[in-house]
């Protein structure tokens, strides 16, 4: 029977993710079979199952420290926000429906019933089920109908381990403050915590931990210092991407409001001839960039219409003219278009919006999300380039003419005349190492000799043997709870 521990943080950011990460990891090096699980994420970086739907891109590559496939069980509620006030909800990795914040959380006592569903199924093939939650336990105001932190937890009868970050400060009122909020129920099912992001001597926080353990009445897992490395592996949210300095081949990415899909960019960063500049709304796209990259969106004509507002059509504009050269993946790629159509009103109000008209392709949206694990081949070269693709519409035009990868048959993406501007469907094409340095030297760049799923495997060892080291394993297994 498997067993099954959650782990919830004091706040948000606080590096669950990381920690469940490398606990499968951990865990799976000590011959247990594991698998992670979020009941309900929020994020638009998403990855595509092997069973053909859509999860968190933080439980893909939880998945894979795990050394499983990702599933959709592994992330049964995904929550893509396409406004300030309303997101996109996908059950079991499909489309359920567009809801404002009001309307879902009348929904979510429908989605429990899915959500403990999907957690019994991971747990029949299992030894231990690594949950993670979402956001804080301590919001209280969202305990009534939660899927995500308690509310999933009471359900399924799993004990939780909260997280706390020291690195943004006050990480002992986190934790007691968490306490002294929390109802007893909820409060009684937390049985340990550990502190995350310690920099500089941990046994200076012993009186610290002691402190928490008296107020608390839960046991200290331990203290886990800073993991430098963590920046070697996917991020699954934009504020986690910093710009990379450095390099001679500069890549120009904006910032877009409703950003998607932009682990594209991880390889690129981690190439030490490149240097990947994230460019905040407000500043001009860097003039002396060799590379404009336009990434995924989840709301294409919405960030189009902000990328104009932030002049930055303009700055494209000269980039193109001065022989720059411009990608555009997913959204990006339409954007880049002549026109972009939405004649259901997909993405807002029914009609058309003109593109930035770097493309001779035009777009229309339609209802149908594409999701597929894609292995194309880049023409010029023959380079294999395994990707996916998550989106809605469909591109045509005489642009796609000079499609630069093929599947099969299937030819993929768009480029101009001059072949300075491209763009294509295909997310993950960079961790090709073989595409990756072919395109870089096409575009005039050097690149390195970085592998890049070899060090995102290597980085998660490292990630596996530092919480070895500095957290008690033995004691959190023991704390796990058995599974119904």
């Amino acid at each position: 029977m498997a067993k099954a521990i959650m782990i919830q943080g004091a706040g948000s950011n606080v590096g669950k993710s990381l920690v469940v990460a490398g606990l499968a990891r951990a865990y799976r090096q000590r011959g247990l079979r594991v698998a992670p699980f979020k009941p309900q994420n929020m994020s638009n970086n998403a990855a595509v199952t092997v069973d053909g739907g859509e999860i968190g891109r933080a439980q893909a590559l939880q998945a894979r420290a795990a050394g499983r496939d990702p599933v959709v069980d592994m992330n049964p509620v995904l929550l893509k926000p396409e406004t300030d006030t309303g997101a996109q909800v996908v059950v079991r990795g499909k489309r359920y429906a567009t809801l404002k914040a009001r309307d879902y959380a009348r929904a979510k006592a429908d989605l429990l019933p899915v959500v403990v569903d999907s957690f019994r199924r991971l747990a029949a093939d299992a030894d231990l089920i690594l949950a993670e939650g979402a956001g804080s336990p301590a919001e209280i105001n969202l305990r009534a109908g939660d899927i995500a932190n308690m509310g999933f937890a009471e359900a399924a009868g799993v004990p939780v381990v909260l997280v706390g970050d020291i690195d943004r400060g006050g990480v002992i009122a986190q934790l007691v403050g968490t306490h002294a909020v929390l109802p007893p129920p909820d409060r009684d099912r937390i049985c340990a915590f550990l502190i995350n992001k310690f920099r500089g001597d941990a046994t200076l926080f012993d009186d610290g931990l002691a402190a928490i353990a008296d107020r608390t009445g839960w046991a200290s897992l331990g203290v886990l210092p800073w993991f430098a490395e963590a920046w070697r592996l996917p991020a699954e949210d934009i504020m986690d991407v910093a710009s990379s300095p450095g390099g001679t081949f500069k890549v120009a990415v904006p910032r877009l409001g409703r950003i998607a899909n932009f682990d594209d960019l991880d390889p690129l960063a981690g190439e030490p001839g490149v240097g990947v500049e994230i460019v905040e709304p407000g500043r001009p796209l860097p003039g002396d960039a060799d590379l404009v990259l336009i990434p995924g969106s989840k709301s294409t004509i919405a960030d189009l219409a902000n990328f104009r507002a932030q002049g930055w059509d303009t700055d494209l504009f000269a980039h193109a003219r001065r022989g720059g050269r411009v990608l555009g993946l997913c959204g990006g790629y339409q954007m880049l278009g002549r026109v972009l159509s939405d004649p259901q009103g997909i993405e807002g109000p029914p009609g058309s919006v003109p593109g930035l008209g770097l493309l001779d392709v035009t777009t229309r949206m339609q209802p149908e999300k594409r999701l597929a694990l894609t292995e194309a081949v880049f023409v010029p070269t023959g380079d294999r380039v395994p990707g996916y693709e998550i989106h809605l519409g469909e591109t045509t035009g005489p642009d796609c003419a000079r499609a630069w990868l093929r599947d099969g048959d299937r030819l993929h993406g768009a480029a101009s005349a001059d072949g300075l501007v491209m763009g294509c469907y295909l997310h993950g094409l960079f961790a090709s190492d073989g595409f990756r340095s072919a395109f870089l030297r096409r575009a005039g760049g050097q690149p390195g000799v970085t592998r890049y799923e070899a060090t995102v495997e290597a980085t998660l060892d490292a990630l596996a043997d530092h919480i070895e080291r500095n957290l008690d394993l033995d004691r959190l297994q023991s704390l796990a709870g058995a599974t119904a």
